[in-house]
């Protein structure tokens, strides 16, 4: 780009000279114009005819370079060398934005680690990514790139997560904990023992989901391709046309003033504005996605998500936060702490979800020699020994079927009852907790006109029914397996208008069917299944609801810079064409309505880079 740069200014100077100085040997004046010309126009002309012989005639490049050839041809010099001037201009501003569009996505680029220190016979060995093997110990020093997933088993650290998550603060990680490859390690050193081969990693499924992402053209970009290719071979007929066909027909007519209209002609119908603006601001869109977290995988998927009209969500991990906590401890004639402890004693040699929640919950070290015996008994709970005492714990099936008078509790989540010597003292609630996120994603939604907001759930009636309504959700279905996700989502298919799209966000393996068939599948790409990402269209990395107002605002934005650039390039050129055509338009304004139209409409495309969080 510097390159091109020196050469137009080079260029631009000869002539300026040219064209200031005047001198009167016409000779000296029209070879400072070539000269110029050849600076900054051998590329042009060179790309012409290797297009031609490669059998790819109406492109820019022939435009431009028959339309200043002729224009020599016609006694025209400096409006020649102006024409490639600009026309270079327009190509340099090109390259400044898509150079531009390109950084707003770096920071995602520059987590592609460099290198891996792998622990092997004792010593520290700085491998490629690509050679460490699974369950290798790979260490990472202070300001290293994590080049692999896996799981601390030594030493803590601070991790920045916002190539990943586009979240500014970082993450602790400390032993037992999963680290994802592209953070950054901040300060201490740590061990890492390695669960995912490089080509499986986030760092490496990121970056292909990044580099592909242009390959799925959205509709509005196949239109200009097709535009293009029917509209640039018709314009040079008419050019053909205009330059004959007059000066036979019109008395006084010359053939030089037909050719130079029909040069002007030529050099405002290149599509320039249209070919370069609207990928530019499909590509612009995508950076700025990244930049908030919000990876698409094609711009067709950027278009889409402004025709939203129903959103499906998954509930465990995806609304909720998908780890049972204990939310409500209710004790009959013994205290909170006691009825905690014995609970936890029971659920001691649990690994169940609701035992750890409960252990959780109790946070002090088990006595395990006071835990005499415990048997569980399949979907009813656990018996158990605990010192001198006999406890249940379990549901209400294993209350009646112990014969055991108890309080029935009308809490929403799962309920163990427990009971000592046969005596009921309590219960405990424990439930998977809302994101706070969730509720304001569901709020700014429905402010955004999303006509319907649904959620699935495997989960219980009464448990779905109350996360639904505290969340001001449309519509839930409750109790259903991963098929009957499936005909739920095709059922409301149905309901959409025919340009309305259907978005299903989820997190889980399960969803991944329901992710597949949607018009677009949003994963949750934090703590979701590699299975769910892989069959989603976009990928928020942040497992933020919100995410979603984001990513539609963003759609909405690039499509309404779309729409700007193609109402304004095509009715500029359509006017200059016609004046073009009756000889009210010199080239000057032809080359405006060509290069000045494709700068302004460039310029127009980067605002979609201007992103924030709502």
């Amino acid at each position: 780009m510097k390159k091109k740069g020196i050469k137009i200014l080079i260029a631009l100077a000869l002539f300026f000279i040219a064209l200031i100085i005047n001198v009167n040997n016409e000779w000296i004046n029209n070879t400072i114009y070539i000269i110029s010309y050849v600076i900054v126009g051998t590329e042009i002309v060179r790309k012409a005819i290797r297009n031609i012989i490669r059998g790819k005639v109406f492109d820019e490049n022939f435009l431009m370079t028959v339309a200043t050839i002729g224009a020599f041809g016609v006694g025209e010099f400096p409006e020649a060398v102006a024409v490639m001037l600009f026309y270079q201009v327009g190509e340099l501003f090109q390259s400044y934005a898509v150079d531009k569009s390109r950084k707003s996505i770096s920071s995602l680029m520059d987590i592609r680690p460099d290198f891996a220190n792998v622990e092997r016979n004792g010593k520290i060995e700085k491998v490629d990514p690509d050679d460490v093997k699974l369950h290798e110990i790979i260490v990472v020093k202070p300001g290293e790139k994590v080049p692999l997933d896996g799981y601390v088993i030594e030493g803590k650290s601070s991790l920045d997560t916002k190539a990943l998550t586009g979240e500014s603060l970082p993450r602790e990680a400390t032993e037992g904990e999963e680290v994802l490859s592209g953070c950054i390690n901040l300060n201490g050193v740590i061990k890492i023992e390695v669960t995912k081969e490089y080509g499986e990693s986030t760092v490496s499924k990121i970056l292909d989901l990044v580099e592909n992402a242009s390959s799925k053209k959205s509709k509005s970009e196949n239109f200009i391709t097709k535009f293009a290719q029917y509209y640039t071979p018709i314009v040079v007929i008419i050019a053909v046309i205009l330059a004959i066909l007059p000066p036979l027909i019109i008395k006084d007519a010359t053939f030089s003033d037909w050719i130079y209209r029909a040069l002007s002609f030529l050099v405002v119908s290149c599509p320039c504005a249209l070919v370069i603006s609207i990928p530019l601001s499909f590509f612009g869109g995508i950076g700025g996605a990244s930049k908030m977290g919000i990876l698409i995988k094609g711009s067709n998927y950027l278009e889409a998500i402004a025709n939203t009209e129903i959103i499906v969500f998954d509930k465990t991990g995806t609304l909720t936060e998908g780890v049972f906590e204990v939310q409500k401890v209710k004790a009959i004639d013994i205290s909170e702490e006691e009825l905690l402890k014995v609970t936890a004693y029971s659920e001691n040699y649990s690994n169940h979800p609701i035992a750890l929640s409960v252990k959780n919950a109790y946070n002090k070290e088990i006595d395990e020699k006071q835990i005499i015996k415990t048997q569980e008994l399949s979907g009813l709970g656990i018996v158990a020994r605990i010192g001198d005492q006999d406890v249940l714990v379990g549901n209400e099936k294993l209350m009646n079927e112990k014969q055991i008078k108890f309080t029935k509790s009308n809490d929403i989540g799962t309920i163990l009852y427990v009971a000592i010597e046969r005596k009921f003292v309590g219960y405990i609630v424990i439930s998977d907790k809302i994101k706070e996120d969730s509720i304001k994603a569901i709020k700014n939604l429905k402010k955004n006109k999303i006509k319907q907001t649904v959620m699935l759930t495997g989960d219980r009636k009464n448990v779905g029914e109350s996360v639904a309504k505290q969340l001001g959700l449309d519509k839930v279905y409750t109790e259903l397996l991963p098929d009957g996700k499936v005909e739920k989502v095709e059922s409301l298919l149905k309901e959409k208008s025919e340009k309305g799209k259907l978005a299903f966000v989820g997190d889980g393996i399960n969803d991944a069917p329901v992710l597949a068939i949607s018009d677009i599948g949003i994963a949750m790409g934090g703590l979701g299944s590699d299975a769910a990402i892989e069959a989603a269209d976009v990928v928020l990395m942040t497992d933020e609801p919100s995410k979603i107002v984001n990513a539609i605002h963003l759609s909405k934005k690039t499509m309404r810079i779309v729409k700007e650039n193609i109402i304004f390039a095509i009715a500029i050129k359509v006017l200059v064409l016609v004046l073009s055509a009756f000889g009210l338009s010199t080239m000057w304004e032809a080359v405006f309505a060509d290069v000045g139209v494709s700068v302004i409409a460039i310029i127009n495309a980067l605002r979609v880079l201007r992103v924030k969080n709502k």
